[in-house]
């Protein structure tokens, strides 16, 4: 129990009053001794547990605002405070309310959280005393990459555009891969069907009948070595890698591909055969994934899904100088041989903005060489992936998931798969 702030005035004015002379000393103490009764009445009142009720989801999406709603029922006070204390990791706007709470929930991190009790401070009926109580406890709260942004993506491609192309209709996604027979040719069919010996030997024009392949492989490998905690904004380029692998294991999904999984460090973290209507899956098994503070060892990621049937293997990394990646432009041929391979990396905005920025001071203009010289680098290491055959997704935290999906859809169009 605690006074209020009325209860801590009206007695440091008694307390004046007491040592004024004109004023009788049993006076004061007698009000003061009423006070104190009062007072204990009140906090008598307050001290009822009141009923707490708090609404919030169980499981949410890195990045969405998720409604959280608190009500109280306490029929013995005049008035209740609600406070939802907050975590660097679940964030809560506003904090507090009189008489309930209408707040948004906002995942930072993925991972397994607990949503710390809610605290209620009730007030006594004259205004007197308080008391605060702690209720509902801890949330268990389960967050996950954004699989509901991707499938928004989805669907915006499914209307012929996407979120930052309005009204761009997408093409065919391509001929196919798998001959099946040899038939006249019709007028809406491509140049590159037409079966020009077929043609010569039958005098009439025939194309190439092809069947669109639409069970392949995409596997997706996972770099949570220490390079990968690197902030980009409120996430870190593990959380950013995750939405862009959700982003494409939906489009792999709606494409009737199966999608499959590995995560590693210094050793294989964890591994995720390729399955139909694998995305939900995939997410599900990946979205506790945390950084280790070792290096990557891309050689044995590398190997361990060498051997696989072709498939297009995406590999989030962080792409950085020359000797950071070192050991990444090392193993790129044990899959470049076999696989299409897609190497994804978030572009570091902090980079962008000094070379963007006209330098102020001295120290801007330092800033902007050595930015200057890492973006050099990181260029140099992107041409050398490519000259090895691996296409390279580099975008900004907000976009990588676009630009990973968009590589994959090039790569079928171009039947690379």
């Amino acid at each position: 129990m605690t006074p209020s702030r009325t209860t801590v005035a009206i007695a440091m004015i008694l307390a004046v009053l007491a040592v004024i002379p004109p004023v009788p000393p049993w006076l004061p103490a007698a009000a003061l001794a009423m006070l104190a009764g009062a007072t204990s009445i009140d906090a008598f009142f307050a001290k009822r547990p009141p009923t707490v009720t708090r609404s919030v989801a169980s499981t949410v999406a890195r990045g969405s605002a998720t409604p959280l709603a608190i009500s109280v029922t306490a029929p013995s006070a005049s008035r209740v405070l609600v406070r939802q204390p907050s975590t660097p990791e679940l964030r809560v706007e506003p904090q507090q309310g009189f008489g309930e709470l209408q707040a948004v929930l906002l995942a930072r991190q993925r991972g397994v959280h607990d949503l710390p009790a809610a605290a209620i401070r009730c007030t006594g009926p004259l205004g007197l005393a308080r008391w605060d109580h702690r209720a509902c406890g801890p949330a268990t709260i389960a967050v996950f990459p954004d699989l509901p942004g991707a499938w928004r993506q989805a669907a915006a491609r499914r209307q012929g555009r996407t979120e930052h192309d309005e009204g761009r209709v997408r093409g065919p996604m391509g001929l196919g891969t798998d001959f099946e027979y040899i038939r006249d040719y019709s007028p809406d069919d491509d140049i590159r069907q037409i079966n020009w010996m077929a043609t010569n030997r039958l005098q009439r024009p025939m194309s190439n009948h092809y069947r669109v392949e639409q069970d392949r492989n995409l596997m997706c490998v996972i770099d949570a070595g220490r390079l990968m905690s690197a902030p980009t904004g409120l996430a870190t380029r593990l959380d950013t890698s995750l939405d862009a692998l959700a982003a494409m294991a939906v489009a792999a999904e709606e494409d009737g591909d199966r999608i499959g999984a590995l995560a590693f460090a210094g050793e294989i973290l964890r591994v995720l055969e390729p399955r139909h209507r694998g995305s939900a899956y995939v997410v599900r098994a990946l979205f506790d994934l945390e950084v280790r503070t070792e290096e990557s060892d891309f050689e044995l990621a590398f190997r361990t899904v060498a051997g696989r049937k072709r498939s297009l293997i995406a590999v989030f990394t962080d792409i950085m100088d020359e000797a950071a990646s070192r050991s990444l432009l090392a193993s790129v041929p044990i899959l470049a041989r076999r696989h299409a391979l897609l190497v994804a990396s978030v572009s570091d905005p902090d980079l962008l903005e000094a070379v963007s920025q006209p330098p102020e001071r001295p120290l801007d203009a330092y800033a902007s060489s050595v930015a200057v010289e890492l973006l050099d680098d990181r260029a140099r290491v992107v041409r050398r992936l490519t000259s090895m055959g691996a296409i390279v997704a580099e975008a900004k935290p907000d976009r990588l998931a676009e630009a990973c999906v968009a590589a994959y859809l090039a790569l079928k169009r171009r039947a690379r798969l």
